[in-house]
Parts: structure tokens; C-alpha cells; sequence
């Protein structure tokens, strides 16, 4: 990679003279007479490493370096120094300075410290990235599914986890919408405190006020001592609201004056509390349509709305299931003391020309059964649930709207071959296409191509 020096020196001579010298050795140079110009451009970013003077009117080298160590503490910063300064440039190594070099300079032996120094700052850098794609990748670990549908939504999630606008996830039951929730703060500035959860559908109207708010001692009859709310706990972090849509216009209430303020008072007290937490709502329900009914406050579905990540059923992503079959797989072999190996052609078909209205949370319970329920090595059609193994009798194919020609060819070809029970000189024939053709898709696909 190519980096970018800041020099900065009062002396004109020596900061122009510097500057030539590492252009020439192939880096972009930015210069600064002042201690002052020198932190502007830092602020803007971009700057891989400082040069600085330390001895300059205004701001010295000692508060440059001492700004770019507590805002910047990746940026090495190589002190220049005349002979009376050293002691202060020795100051200045134990407050965080890579090196120091004394005037007059000695170019080679500066641009040996810079070379090392720079090669420090690529190692750091390169682990920062290596150190994110981690964390994105544990974030979104429990999100299985490499569809065009699912890598929208994990697109969405990385574009928008670390801002501080509200999130509505919106999708049928069983569509993982807890998951996105989990990525969204896991990928977040606020991964270090808490994620507190609350299931909306499951609290009675006045239990949910006193579980989001909190309530004092005294409040209501059982309410032998002060209790702090959800919202409280999630000071600092992110609050999940499930089921968003199943609350009462009086917590609805409640719920917006926390986004627009920052503000609540706990149930039965007069103290106003201020709290900085992210909201990530979820809902099964079209709240737009709530609002034209007036169930659900107009305003509050705007504060909610400002970020909308849709989960698509799984019948829209039918790619994802062999996938996900896998992962249940290897899950419930696990937990039974199994080894059981995969499933059978005519159990894949069911599987995939059943309609999952359930979405993942039925297919993993369908998984679970069979699991159980299998004896031999492979998942057998008889292993299914009766509403899988029903879907098999059907001869119909199904595709869903909005899907480009190659998913719903590789939907076709992969249901035909399960059909044909892995055959895949059957499927070619069923298809009307040739038997290389069908091994070169399959190739494509990562679908195991071995002859019969």
C-alpha cells in the first residue's frame, strides 16, 4: 500500500527538503509550517505517519504528539530535535513518540525509521481488518444462507450497524428476525454493553410499562422495591423490541417520548431519568397497515421506520435450505449421538417442494424429528413430518416472484435432480439438456458432480 507522510517544520528549508526526499522514494508527502496546520490535516485523516519539529512557535511537537497519541494512537510520530532538545525528545519516546532523530539529519538513517516505522503501521493495520472481518463474520455466523435475497439483508445490516438510527426488521415468524438484531448491535461501536431483549407479545399491558420502564417501590400492589427497566438496563447499549406491533397506544406513548428525548419516568415516580440506548424494533405485522387502522401511532411507526431491513421467507430462498439442512444436521447428530450422513433424494424433494410456512424455525424442527426419528444412515422420506412428507405427493414445482432466470434454473435443475433421487443422467434427460451441461452447472453451483 502506499503511504502518506506529514512533515511539519517551521523551516521551510528542511520541511521542503524532507519532502522531496520521500517523494522521491515513492511516498505522498504533506507539509505544515505550524503546529496548528499540521493537526488540521491530521484531522482530516489520511495520514499515515508524522514528522514533526519539536520545537515550533504555537503548538510545539510535544502537543502534536501528545493529540495524535490520545486521537490517533496508530499514527507512529518521528521527533526532530536539535542538540540542546534531547532530553525533552527522550521525554517525548516515554509519552508515545516512535523515535527521535537529532538536526542536523542524516536522511538515510531517517528514512530507515520511517521504513520501519511504516512497516509496523501496515502490520497494524492489516490486523485491525483481519481483526473485523472476524467479528463480522461471528456476527452474522448464526445467519446461514448465501442467496441473493440473505446477502441483501447481511449487506444492510454492515451498512447500517454502527449508526445510531432506529432499526425496524420486519418479516413472517420464524424468519431469523432476532438474529438480524443480534448482528446489527454485534457489529456495532456498542457491542460492549448490553443487548437487552423484550418479547412484547408475551407481557400483559401492565407488566410491559413496568418491564421497559421500570417502576419505584410502592407503586402498584407487589411492588415491594425499586426495579430498573429494560430501557434503564440498556443505557448504552441496544434494547430489542419483538413483537413491536403488539403494544397498547399507552406504552406506544411512552416508547416515543424515549426516542424523541432520550427520557422516561419509571412507573409511579416523578424522577426523569435520561438514558442513551439504540432501539431495534421487530414486528410479523405490516404496521402500515396498523397505523390506517389506528392501532398503531403514526409518529412512533416513523421513529421506529428510519432504517427497514425486510427477512424474506424461506420459500423466497429455497437456495438456502440445503445449507440450512446441513447445519440442523450436524446440530441434532450432536445432541442425539447420531451419524447420520445427509438425506435421501426423495426427502430432499419434499423438502424442497414443501412451502416452510413455518420458515427456518419449522425446517429446524422438521430437522430435529427426522433426526430422532431416523434409523438408517440417510434421512428417509418416511422420516418427515406428515405435512413435509405430504408435499412430496404433489408433482408441482413453485417458484417465487422477484428471483433472476439463473436462481429459477438452479432451483429447477437442483429440485429435478433431488426428484430423480441424485440421478443425474435422468434429471439431464427430464430437463432436456446434456449430461455435461448439467455436470458444468452443477460444477458452478459447488454441487457434488460424481458420476452415479
Amino acid at each position: 500500500m502506499k503511504f502518506t507522510l506529514l512533515i511539519i517544520d517551521d523551516e521551510k528549508n528542511i520541511r521542503e527538503g524532507l519532502a522531496a526526499n520521500f517523494e522521491l522514494e515513492g511516498y505522498d508527502v504533506k507539509t505544515a509550517a505550524t503546529g496548528e496546520e499540521g493537526l488540521a490535516l491530521i484531522e482530516k485523516g489520511d495520514i499515515d505517519l508524522v514528522i514533526t519539529d519539536l520545537r515550533m512557535p504555537g503548538i510545539s511537537g510535544e502537543k502534536v504528539l501528545a493529540k495524535v497519541t490520545a486521537e490517533t494512537p496508530g499514527i507512529p510520530v518521528i521527533i526532530l530535535t536539535g542538540h540542546g532538545s534531547i532530553d525533552s525528545a527522550v521525554d517525548a519516546m516515554r509519552h508515545g513518540a516512535y523515535d527521535f532523530l537529532t538536526k542536523p539529519l542524516n536522511l538515510d538513517q531517517l528514512t530507515m525509521i520511517v521504513k520501519r516505522a511504516l512497516e509496523s503501521r501496515e502490520m497494524s493495520l492489516q490486523h485491525q481488518q483481519l481483526k473485523k472481518e472476524l467479528e463480522d463474520s461471528s456476527a452474522l455466523k448464526g445467519m446461514i444462507g448465501k442467496s441473493s435475497p440473505m446477502q441483501k439483508v447481511q449487506a444492510m445490516i454492515r451498512k447500517v450497524a454502527d449508526s445510531k438510527a432506529s432499526v425496524l426488521i420486519t418479516g413472517e415468524s420464524g424468519v431469523g428476525k432476532e438474529l438480524v438484531a443480534n448482528a446489527i448491535h454485534s457489529l456495532s461501536s456498542r457491542r460492549n454493553n448490553s443487548f437487552i431483549k423484550v418479547h412484547c407479545a408475551a407481557l400483559s399491558e401492565t407488566l410491559l410499562e413496568s418491564e421497559l420502564f421500570g417502576h419505584e417501590k410502592g407503586a402498584f400492589t407487589g411492588a415491594d422495591r425499586l426495579k430498573k427497566g429494560r430501557f434503564e438496563l440498556a443505557h448504552g447499549g441496544t434494547i430489542f423490541l419483538d413483537e413491536i406491533g403488539e403494544i397498547n397506544q399507552n406504552v406506544q406513548i411512552k416508547i416515543l417520548r424515549v426516542l424523541q428525548e432520550h427520557k422516561f419516568e419509571r412507573v409511579g415516580g416523578e424522577q426523569t431519568l435520561d438514558v442513551d440506548v439504540r432501539v431495534v424494533a421487530a414486528t410479523n405485522r405490516v404496521l402500515e397497515d396498523e397505523v390506517k387502522e389506528g392501532r398503531f401511532r403514526e409518529d412512533l411507526y416513523y421513529r421506529l421506520n428510519v432504517i427497514h431491513i425486510h427477512v424474506p421467507p424461506l420459500r423466497e430462498r429455497k437456495d438456502d435450505i440445503p445449507l440450512l439442512m446441513s447445519s440442523f444436521l450436524d446440530e441434532f447428530n450432536r445432541e442425539n449421538g447420531k451419524n447420520i450422513s445427509g438425506v435421501d433424494g426423495r426427502a430432499k424433494a419434499a423438502i424442497f417442494k414443501y412451502n416452510w410456512p413455518g420458515n427456518i424455525r419449522e425446517l429446524r424442527n422438521c430437522m430435529e424429528s427426522a433426526v430422532v426419528m431416523c434409523s438408517g444412515e440417510e434421512i428417509t422420506l418416511e422420516d418427515l413430518p406428515p405435512s413435509v412428507r405430504g408435499s412430496s405427493e404433489s408433482d408441482m414445482l413453485s417458484l417465487p416472484l422477484g428471483i433472476t432466470l439463473d436462481e429459477a434454473e438452479k432451483l429447477i435443475i437442483k429440485e429435478t435432480l433431488a426428484m430423480n433421487s441424485n440421478n443425474k443422467s435422468k434429471t439431464a434427460e427430464v430437463l432436456g439438456i446434456g449430461r455435461k451441461t448439467l455436470h458444468r452447472k452443477l460444477s458452478e453451483w459447488g454441487i457434488d458432480t460424481g458420476e452415479e
